[in-house]
């Protein structure tokens, strides 16, 4: 039987772009038949992921450039620039059967998703087998030089965060993680489409009898509630950390308390709109996970004051509600929120706590209790 750890929340955010298209536009969705702005789920996850790391203290990196991050630190150590770039290119080369094929530049074909430190890994590798990348330096097809074994060992080495949000490599089947985190698209509760914003930028050495800008263009923003949405199967995220259940509560306390206060970074610094959620809503589930997104199929109206928060708190509450009576509160172990304001009545999302803490204290307790650690 699994179990999981459902979030939801509801957050404000004022004039902004989290998440831009191609075209440089807020990303948007149509849902309920009427227009929303969406943030897509790799943005926020990948500033979770972060912050997670941060806690932990251990970082990972998603990227393409092993083999030049290889270069520089033998570079750095002494080795000639060219044994170095060889060097770094039979990594890929010597990473399982047919090795990872690099690019111009010396870029892995595909992304990597490996612990930062495995980069000195790497190059301790290489260093101990200096010789024979010197003998094969000059071979048009040197093959492998690096100890296969090794090299792959290396590169499927996991973080905590790599057990929680999984990691795909075709090239390595055995390094593949399926993650135990899922986390979903967020969009406004409400109609809303993105706002052009014209600007201009004053040339402060302009001489007095100039006038005009020294820049002008147009941008896009927009505003609006997002209902966000994330679940982690515990059962599969204790399996990834084999069995420790000390660490995978420590994993997904980090992760609900980033989830709840993260924000995607995109245009912070013309923006700022550093809010937090108004509401959270946590459940333990046995079976399946079960986000409460259709509370909002149906546009949700402003207040008569003119504000869509109250009226998303209540529209969430009035649907957990309902879902709770339809499946008659089954394969539920805990349910619960945390609300802004705390005289309002959200009888459908649970007991109410004070605070983000303690409504996550309480959530991961009755998930993984303290007495039936392991290691």
């Amino acid at each position: 039987m699994s179990l999981y750890l459902d979030l939801s929340a509801l957050q404000p955010v004022p004039a902004a772009n989290l998440n831009r298209d191609d075209l440089g536009s807020p990303k948007q969705v149509r849902y309920g038949n009427a227009p929303r702005i969406r943030v897509s789920s790799q943005s926020w996850k990948r500033v979770i992921r972060h912050g997670v790391e941060q806690d932990l203290g251990e970082k990972a990196a998603r990227t393409r450039m092993v083999p030049v991050k290889v270069k520089q630190a033998l570079t750095g150590a002494g080795w000639p620039a060219e044994l170095a770039e060889f060097a770094g290119a039979q990594v890929a080369a010597s990473a399982g059967k047919k090795g990872i094929g690099t690019e111009k530049g010396g870029h892995t074909s595909v992304l990597l998703f490996l612990p930062e430190a495995a980069i000195d890994e790497l190059v301790t590798v290489c260093t101990e087998h200096r010789e024979a990348l010197e003998k094969g330096q000059t071979s048009k097809k040197p093959g492998q030089l690096l100890p296969v074994a090794r090299i792959e060992e290396i590169l499927k080495r996991r973080t905590a965060s790599i057990s929680l949000l999984g990691r795909m490599l075709a090239e390595l089947p055995d390094a593949n993680v399926d993650g135990a985190a899922q986390v979903a698209h967020a969009f406004t509760t409400h109609a809303a489409e993105p706002q052009r914003d014209y600007f201009t930028a004053v040339d402060d050495w302009l001489g007095e009898a100039e006038t005009g800008s020294g820049h002008l263009d147009t941008a896009e923003f927009s505003a609006g509630v997002f209902y966000r949405y994330a679940t982690v199967n515990i059962s599969d995220l204790v399996k990834n950390l084999e069995g420790d259940t000390k660490a995978a509560r420590t994993v997904l306390v980090s992760f609900a308390e980033h989830f709840l206060l993260s924000l995607p970074q995109a245009k912070r610094n013309s923006t700022a709109p550093h809010t937090l959620p108004d509401l959270a809503y946590l459940a333990v589930r046995e079976h399946r996970p079960l986000s409460l997104a259709a509370a909002f199929e149906t546009p949700v109206a402003a207040d008569q004051r003119g504000g869509f928060s109250p009226a998303s708190r209540k529209a969430l509450a009035s649907y957990a509600g309902a879902i709770n009576r339809l499946t008659g509160d089954r394969s539920r172990r805990f349910h619960g929120h945390a609300t802004i304001d705390p005289n309002e009545q959200l009888a459908g999302l649970g007991g109410a706590h004070d605070s983000y803490d303690e409504l996550i204290e309480a959530a991961v307790e009755t998930a993984l209790p303290q007495s039936g650690d392991q290691q």
